[in-house]
């Protein structure tokens, strides 16, 4: 059996109006299935909204499960991370996708809207591609002080001294550099600016909104549509999207002074150095950037799934613990994801009570 319940009480929708963290919530009714066991009930629907760097995966995933449990089914709304997190505080999703922790404030709001504790599970890693388009430049190397040059508005022409000493030999062209940005609230646009901030002297903080010039869109898909029929450009996406687009991605100096291709497994070895945050709120991964495996690809995110500690029904912890299984991480590389290290996957597993 399942109810439906109000997503929020009217004192939690006056604290929900307060504060920065606080934007755009309603407070909708949502459909909570409250049946004690495991198996999930007979036509139950749950739904999710956030990044849409995950977005891949979390199609993937949703068709695989709606085939194992037809009478189930799970909806996602890759809206941006900032919007998913609003929409679980508000109680319009049982669970969000974020590229990035939640702030206090959020989580604060979250725990309130949970009755419980809010947790981070991580569940996919994103490399993040520099997606260009220079038909004449095949094999593009980028070091992370250039590209931050590139996104701050410092570095105008393809043809830059900048760009030239990262490509020693390669004539270049004098082609205008076109910069595209994710314009909405993104998990994304955070990782990739601390990554900036910490390896290449970027001249902001990290943000989920864009601090730099260039020309914003909404949406991964919107940056890669973008790149791709832009000549000059070069933007900012998750690897998955760069595939459909049939875009090139540059290499990217590592700290150990490599320029490494992205790949699932350069990207799963830029994990392996980073430190694990495990406490109430979940695990939440601490990247170290300036880490020098000599095979990392250095500009990678996880995707978070958000949910409640308790009374988060049986439909949603199987789904989750579909996706940490092997058969959900088994099949990430296939659409330009990296698997969880073994050591994360391991605490995640068991977070979520996955027995394999």
């Amino acid at each position: 059996m399942s109810k439906l319940t109000g997503a929020a009480g009217p004192a939690l929708l006056s604290a929900l109006a307060l504060g920065a963290c606080a934007a755009g919530l309603s407070g909708a009714a949502i459909l909570i299935p409250d049946d004690p066991l495991e198996s999930p009930p007979a036509t139950v629907s749950i739904s999710g909204s956030g990044s849409t760097a995950q977005k891949g995966a979390m199609d993937a995933w949703r068709a695989e499960f709606r085939r194992m449990h037809p009478d189930l089914r799970v909806d996602y709304r890759a809206n941006g991370s900032g919007a998913g997190i609003r929409d679980f505080i508000a109680g319009t999703t049982a669970f969000a996708g974020s590229d990035v922790a939640m702030r206090p404030c959020e989580q604060a709001r979250a725990d309130r809207r949970c009755g419980s504790r809010a947790l981070h599970v991580p569940m996919v890693v994103g490399p993040i591609a520099l997606a260009y388009n220079l038909p004449s430049m095949p094999d593009l190397k980028l070091s992370p002080t250039t590209l931050s040059g590139i996104f701050s508005g410092r570095i105008t022409r393809w043809n830059a001294p900048e760009i030239a000493a990262d490509n020693r030999g390669i004539r270049l062209p004098s082609t205008t550099i076109r910069p595209f940005h994710r314009s909405d609230d993104s998990g994304t646009t955070h990782n990739f600016t601390a990554y900036l901030k910490a390896a290449g002297r970027w001249p902001h903080q990290p943000s989920r909104k864009w601090p730099g010039s260039g020309q914003g869109v909404a949406g991964s898909e919107g940056v890669a549509d973008a790149v791709q029929h832009t000549t000059g450009s070069i933007g900012y996406v998750e690897h998955g999207f760069t595939g459909d687009a049939g875009l090139r991605t540059a290499k990217v100096r590592n700290a150990s002074g490599r320029f490494v291709a992205l790949s699932p497994e350069s990207a799963t070895e830029a994990l392996r150095g980073a430190r694990i945050a495990d406490g109430r709120n979940g695990l939440v991964v601490e990247f170290d950037y300036r880490a020098k495996g000599k095979g990392a690809y250095p500009i990678v995110l996880v995707t978070y799934e958000i949910t409640c500690s308790e009374n988060t029904g049986p439909a949603v912890r199987a789904f989750l613990r579909y996706t940490a299984g092997d058969a959900g991480q088994s099949s990430l590389s296939l659409y330009g994801y990296a698997p969880l290290p073994h050591d994360l996957l391991a605490r995640v597993r068991a977070r979520l009570d996955v027995t394999r």
